[in-house]
Formats: C-alpha cells, sequence, structure tokens
C-alpha cells in the first residue's frame, strides 16, 4: 500500500518538539552514562559552557557543580543572565548574547541552541538568575514553563550568577547513571585551559596553576622521555612530549572545547611539528618516526569557531577569525618559532627527542622487510579467511548505525558461532582466534607482522598505520569465563596495550559480560551475571527453579544470544588512567616475575562463608566443586608455563 502524501503530511514542530523527537542532532548520542560522550555529559557540558564563557570575559572565578540521585545543579558567580531575557535565554531558539562578539568573544556556544537542548530533555529544569539585588526563577519541564517568580527583590542578597538546576527525562535517556570518573575528568579538562578558575565537583575543587603542563604530567601514567615542552602564545597553547609506548596521543581543544574528534588545528599541528623537528635536525625523517610515541597537547581560541557537528567535537574552521590567518599557517608559524627556539635552548631535551626518532626509525626499518609480505598475507586472508566474519557498516560510515559497529574477538570456533549465528550483520562482525594468542609483552613491532593472527587482527581492525580510522567503533573481548577465558583476556589487553595503546585510550576496547547462570521456571526466565543475581532470581522465581550454569559462551544457543548482545548488552570498557602505569602493569602481569605473582594470588584469596552457606541451601555443591577442580587445573598449567620459563 502505497502512503498518501498530501499538505496533512507537512508537520511543523515547535523547538522543544523537535529537540525531544530528534535529540541526537543536539547531543549526539543518548547512552546510558556507561560512555564519557553520552548524551547525559554532554547536558552537562552544555550548561558549564556558558558559565566558563562567563570566566573568560573576566567575570567569576568560581563555578560549583553538584550531582545527587541525577539531579544536577550548576552554579556560577558571572554577571547573571539578564533578568528580562531568561525566559527567552531558556526556551527560545536562536537567542543568546554569543551573537554580538562584543559580550563574548571566542566562545564555545554560538548558535543559541546547547542550554535549550537541556530545558526540552529535563523532566525538570530550574533556572535562576541573581543581579545586583534582583532575582529571578523559572521552572520548565519538557521545555514548558510550570512557574515563573518573576523579577523580585532577592532578600537574601545572593552574587550576581547563574544556577541551573536540571534531572534529565528518563523517557528519552532510559535508565542512566552517571560515572563520576567521567564528569571528574570533563572539570579537570576545564581547568586545565583556564587557569585561575576554581571548578567544585560535589564540594572538591579543582584548579589548575600550570594549564596543558597540568594536563600532561596528570595524564602520563609512564615517565617521559624528557621533561614536557610547555609553549604559550596569544590564542594558542602547546605541551609535548615523548611517552616509551607506540602510538600518538593528542588532547585538543577549541575556546575550552575538548574537540575529541580534532580537526584542522590538530591536522595543522601534526604538519608543523613533523616540519620544524625535520629543519631544526636538518634531516628528512620518517613523519612516523618523528611522531611515534608523541604525547601533545593543543588548545586554540578562534573567533567565531565553525564544528563539524553540535557536539563540537570536531573543528572545522579553516581562518582564525574573519580578518586573521588560517588556523594552518597560524600554528605552523607558532611551532616553527617557539619549538625552534625550545630546541635550541634546552639540548637535552633536543639529545632525548633525536634519540627517540631514530630508534623508532631502527624499530621501522627492521620490520620493513616483512612487512609488505605481511600486508599481501593479510590482504588474502581477509578476502578468503574464515575466521573474520565482517560487517556491512563499520565506523566512519554516513549510515548513523555505523556508530554501533562492533567487533567480537572470540576463542574458538564454539563461541564464535554462537554470536555469528545471533548477531546483527549490519554492525557487528567477529573474529575468531585460533586458541591463545602470544604473549607479546617485551617484543617488538616485528611480531605483529611475523605473527599470522595478529596481522589478521591488525588488518581486521585498519589500525597499522594510526586509530583514526579503526573499521569499529567498539572492539570487544569475548571469551569464557573461566581461568582460559581470562588468559586470553589478559593476552589480548597486553597486545593491544603494547602496540595500539590509543585503541584503549580513546575508549573502543571493551569486555563482553555474559550471564554465568540461567535461573528459570515454566513462567519467567532470568539471566544472570553474578552470584547476588542468582540469588535474586531465584527468589523470584520460587520453589523448584531450573538453575543452568554456563561454562563456555559455546553453551549458549544462538538463540538466547541475541539477548546478550543487543539492546541490553553488558560492556565493561577497558581503561587507563594516570595511575596505571603500561610498563608496571604489563611486567607484573605479563612478565618473567612469575614468584611475585604467586604471592599477590596467595594474598588475595577469599573465603566468602555466606557463599558456602548459599550452596549448602541450593545443594549446588557438585557444581561447586567442578569449579574447584578447573581452577586446581589452571594452577597445573600456570606451574607448567613456570617451569617452562625458568
Amino acid at each position: 500500500m502505497t502512503a498518501i502524501y498530501s499538505e496533512d503530511s507537512i508537520q511543523t514542530l515547535d523547538w522543544k518538539e523537535h529537540i525531544r523527537r530528534r535529540p541526537g542532532m543536539y547531543i549526539g548520542k543518548l547512552g546510558d552514562g556507561s560512555s564519557p560522550d553520552d548524551g547525559i555529559y554532554i547536558l552537562l557540558k552544555e550548561v558549564l559552557d556558558n558559565s566558563i564563557d562567563e570566566f573568560a570575559m573576566g567575570f567569576g572565578k568560581r563555578i560549583s557543580i553538584k550531582i545527587e540521585d541525577k539531579t544536577v545543579t550548576v552554579r556560577d558567580y558571572g554577571r547573571g543572565i539578564p533578568l528580562g531575557k531568561l525566559a527567552d535565554v531558556a526556551s527560545k531558539m536562536n537567542t543568546g548574547a554569543k551573537y554580538d562578539s562584543k559580550a563574548f568573544v571566542k566562545s564555545v556556544g554560538l548558535n543559541g541552541v546547547g542550554i535549550k537542548a537541556v530545558n526540552a530533555l529535563s523532566i525538570s529544569f530550574r533556572i535562576q538568575a541573581f543581579r545586583e539585588g534582583q532575582y529571578r526563577e523559572i521552572l520548565f519541564s519538557k521545555g514548558e514553563i510550570v512557574s515563573d517568580s518573576g523579577i523580585v527583590a532577592d532578600e537574601e542578597n545572593r552574587s550576581n550568577g547563574t544556577q541551573v538546576s536540571y534531572l534529565a527525562d528518563e523517557s528519552v535517556f532510559g535508565k542512566y547513571a552517571f560515572n563520576l570518573d567521567f564528569v571528574e575528568a570533563m572539570v579537570k579538562n576545564y581547568i586545565y585551559l583556564n587557569t585561575g578558575l576554581t571548578l567544585e565537583l560535589n564540594g572538591t575543587p579543582h584548579v589548575s596553576k600550570n594549564g596543558l603542563l597540568d594536563l600532561l604530567n596528570d595524564n602520563i601514567s609512564d615517565e617521559p622521555l624528557y621533561a614536557p615542552i610547555h609553549l604559550k602564545g596569544e590564542d594558542l597553547e602547546l605541551a609535548i612530549t615523548h611517552g616509551t609506548s607506540y602510538g600518538e596521543d593528542y588532547y585538543t581543544f577549541v575556546n575550552g572545547q575538548n574537540t575529541t574528534q580534532g580537526g584542522t588545528h590538530l591536522i595543522a599541528f601534526k604538519e608543523a611539528y613533523v616540519k620544524t623537528i625535520r629543519e631544526f635536525y636538518k634531516k628528512d625523517f620518517d613523519a612516523a618516526d618523528i611522531r611515534n610515541s608523541l604525547v601533545a597537547a593543543i588548545s586554540i581560541r578562534v573567533i567565531e569557531p565553525v564544528f563539524e557537528s553540535q557536539t563540537k567535537t570536531k573543528l572545522g574552521s579553516k581562518d582564525i577569525g574573519p580578518d586573521g590567518p588560517s588556523v594552518r599557517n597560524f600554528i605552523v608559524d607558532f611551532v616553527k618559532e617557539k619549538l625552534d627556539n625550545y630546541l635550541h635552548k634546552n639540548p637535552e631535551a633536543a639529545d632525548a627527542l633525536q634519540k627517540k626518532i631514530l630508534e623508532s626509525e631502527k624499530d621501522r626499518k627492521a620490520i620493513s622487510g616483512i612487512q609488505k609480505l605481511a600486508k599481501e598475507r593479510a590482504k588474502k586472508a581477509n578476502l578468503h579467511n574464515r575466521k573474520l566474519r565482517d560487517c556491512r557498516l563499520h565506523n566512519g560510515d554516513k549510515d548513523p548505525r555505523s556508530e554501533n559497529s562492533t567487533l567480537f574477538i572470540t576463542e574458538g570456533d564454539s563461541a564464535s558461532g554462537s554470536i555469528t549465528k545471533s548477531r546483527d550483520v549490519n554492525t557487528q562482525a567477529v573474529f575468531s582466534l585460533k586458541g591463545k594468542p602470544l604473549n607479546s609483552y617485551g617484543l617488538t613491532k616485528k611480531i605483529v607482522y611475523e605473527n599470522e593472527e595478529f596481522n589478521l587482527l591488525q588488518a581486521a581492525l585498519n589500525i597499522e598505520e594510526d586509530i583514526d580510522n579503526v573499521r569499529y567503533n567498539k572492539v570487544v573481548i569475548a571469551t569464557d569465563a573461566d581461568v582460559d577465558g581470562m588468559h586470553i583476556r589478559l593476552l589480548l589487553i597486553t597486545f593491544f596495550l603494547q602496540f595500539f595503546p590509543d585503541l584503549i585510550r580513546r575508549g573502543h576496547l571493551f569486555i563482553l559480560q555474559t550471564p554465568l547462570f540461567r535461573v528459570r521456571n515454566k513462567k519467567q526466565t532470568f539471566y544472570c551475571y553474578s552470584e547476588e543475581e542468582r540469588l535474586s532470581a531465584i527468589e523470584k522465581v520460587g520453589a523448584n527453579p531450573e538453575i543452568t550454569r554456563f561454562k563456555g559462551l559455546g553453551e549458549i544457543s544462538p538463540d538466547e544470544f541475541r539477548n546478550f548482545i543487543g539492546e541490553d548488552i553488558r560492556l565493561d570498557p577497558v581503561r587507563l588512567t594516570k595511575e596505571d602505569s603500561v610498563h608496571d602493569l604489563l611486567q607484573f602481569y605479563m612478565g618473567k616475575n612469575t614468584p611475585e605473582r604467586q604471592d599477590f594470588i596467595i594474598e588475595n584469596l577469599r573465603v566468602e562463608e555466606d557463599i558456602v552457606e548459599d550452596i549448602e541451601k541450593m545443594e549446588r555443591m557438585g557444581e561447586v566443586l567442578e569449579e574447584i577442580e578447573l581452577l586446581a587445573e589452571g594452577i597445573e598449567e600456570i606451574k607448567e608455563r613456570q617451569s617452562v620459563l625458568e
């Protein structure tokens, strides 16, 4: 049947209806709070940006953020929104002060949308403004005004400024929760870029004295090869050093906005850095050798910046301003002058940098002989390899579903078979390991090409040159919840940490959580991911429950597996923090320090009396004995490996 297309088909949505119906246009993806770019953090950012812009204009040196029971409150001490325009600022599209360059110069938000999106997507949105002893408060719900105090005298005589308090609507976002680690990371980025600003998060103050220099020092987990180089100028700030791992790590900002996808400023910096280094050492080094292990932060301020989306994660501007130079020329000239001067004045840093470049060059030449052969082998294998079952959409495709592109790395044909039959062929691919991968700790990148499985995995992900064009947004390690499965997880994480740490730093690597138990009767079925969930399910089911313990992914039928890799998929992100020294982590868990690991295991063994009581009540002792036998087998395997190493 053909749909009727007439005048009645044409609809006009008001501002709040459009935002609620198409939230992705305004805040990107929704998410549940498990990823730092989920919508609930974009809402907070949109509110904070306005307060940060006040500070940037010289008003208010303190901003407080409180998150209590999902209600977010942001209070700044700037000038306060003009009281007569408070309702328009919060609920009338394309309304704001930032169209007037005299009031706000080089701010983040320029199109008057952000705060309206927060309003429309909140079940409760309260905005208050305090100005010179007067006060106004307006309460909204889903963009509709609920109450308005009007302009009244502020009897409490509170300091000038604006306060926004909102509760994101679960009918839009679903069940969500704030990860305060993500919020703290956002807060720190703001203070790095705004020295002199104090940002309080739930009562804890955050402040930076040294800008991007503090950012690098706080984020480099391993000792840098030389003290970070800190270069500051009008509208441009850089911090640069080299780490010890493979890859490149960049932190980029425009007008205080964290541009996680880079843009014209990052492209210009990479070009300028390579050009300056070549000219300083008077040698035509390969660009990859110059930038290998580079860790850099760049912050630039632009008049009326153009971003490639409302979420402002990628800069599109080509010029600094209407009458200014191009972004490229501005950065190239700055780096050429400042970095060249620094290297001439600091020969120790120059020597360390040159040594690192030469080491990278030597490493690259060592693998060049087998690289071509490995590429040809991978190309042929990709055409005929039955171990890789690809999907139709990949990261970066124009189709919005490509954001969900996922590669599951599984152990063996049994597990991969269940996932393959139940996956979404549009967005989910499967890479099946032949067995336990090689322990790559301490090896050079040459092994990535020499080992066929590593080479195939690298080719499947398209990460040989860099992580910018990774084919899948999520790389998911899907292994059994047993000793062997845990070991394979460690081996794969070691591989990525050793050779492709950027994959982890940029939040692409995850661990798939699959249920340990199925509890059911004739009417209800519950899948349980922990002992606590199992006991809760037993109470709900009642007498005579049927309890199944899943010992491996291959035991879960494809029909059931659909429940675990669809909308309700549970993924644990693999993350790196400053406290995580990559070198120390790998050396302890994957190095040849077996006695230390044994002592650690012995010291951390726990006996849970409550679990024993539950086991006796549920008459599951036989199942527990089986698990103990598996653990004993695992210990024996570790001893055998130890003897081989010794």
